[in-house]
């Protein structure tokens, strides 16, 4: 089937009694073909569509039958990055435009936290969490929340009477209603500030440096174990392999040790 007859398949296999006439379906898909942008398509066949374009004419399709729902599964997943980028953004303006609730499954955190007005977090076929995507990026219920969405670090530290440790090193960072014991202290790479008092602070000593777009990828071994975590910092800062750096991250959170990392 070409384009046009792609579009028009749903309407035209409804039970007679249901079935628009053939001119009220054609008019339907070319409306909806405008509406993908695709106009002017309506003739060749998917051997002649580029991977993006196959993909509209699947959502003018499934919308041509006036669904309440659209049920999405990793409609994406096998295009590639930039293509994915520009069908997210086609995707949010013609949920805009048309008002369809969209369930839409993926395994990348960043589609979902781009598209998304909810998100579920699931591990295991459980719910991890619901909320927005602000509400899950920066207050994960827990540490495979934490892990999954977004890029993370971790630190084996300990909690003595609100104060943190990391070995024998108290750090300038509030435990909240933590418990006492062994706990996880989460930071996001871009989540951090270099201090120039190593006291109170976490330090590492530098053993990669890599450039990332308008920033420096930094991986840091700290503490007694030299965990390897990764942190941003400027490129004008003055830094080379195995120079000490001391950092204390603006959002971080902390939770206990029986909680664990991975589902």
């Amino acid at each position: 089937m070409n384009v046009l007859d792609n579009i028009g398949f749903g309407l035209r296999v409804r039970p007679r009694s249901r079935r628009p006439s053939r001119t009220e379906i054609r008019k339907r898909a070319l409306e909806l073909l405008d509406l993908v942008q695709l106009s002017g398509l309506d003739k060749r066949f998917p051997s002649q569509l580029s991977g993006g374009q196959r993909q509209r004419v699947a959502f003018a399709r499934a919308l041509a039958i006036e669904p309440r729902l659209l049920l999405l599964d990793e409609p994406f997943g096998a295009l590639d990055a930039k293509v994915r980028r520009d069908l997210r953004r086609w995707l949010l303006d013609l949920h805009n435009k048309t008002g369809h609730t969209t369930v839409f499954v993926t395994h990348d955190q960043e589609e979902a936290l781009e598209l998304a007005d909810r998100v579920v977090v699931m591990s295991e076929g459980k719910i991890e969490q619901i909320g927005t995507p602000d509400q899950v990026y920066d207050t994960p219920d827990s540490p495979f929340v934490f892990s999954f969405i977004g890029e993370s670090s971790v630190l084996a530290v300990r909690i003595d009477q609100g104060k943190v440790w990391l070995d024998q090193h108290r750090l300038d960072l509030p435990a909240g209603d933590v418990p006492n014991g062994p706990a996880w202290l989460f930071l996001r790479p871009h989540d951090v500030d270099v201090v120039d008092n190593a006291r109170g602070a976490i330090v590492g000593e530098v053993s990669v440096l890599r450039r990332h777009a308008g920033l420096r990828r930094v991986d840091l071994e700290v503490g007694a174990k030299r965990n390897r975590i990764e942190i941003e910092l400027p490129t004008d800062l003055s830094i080379n392999l195995s120079s000490p750096v001391a950092f204390l991250p603006r959002r971080y959170r902390l939770y206990p040790a029986s909680q664990a990392i991975e589902n």
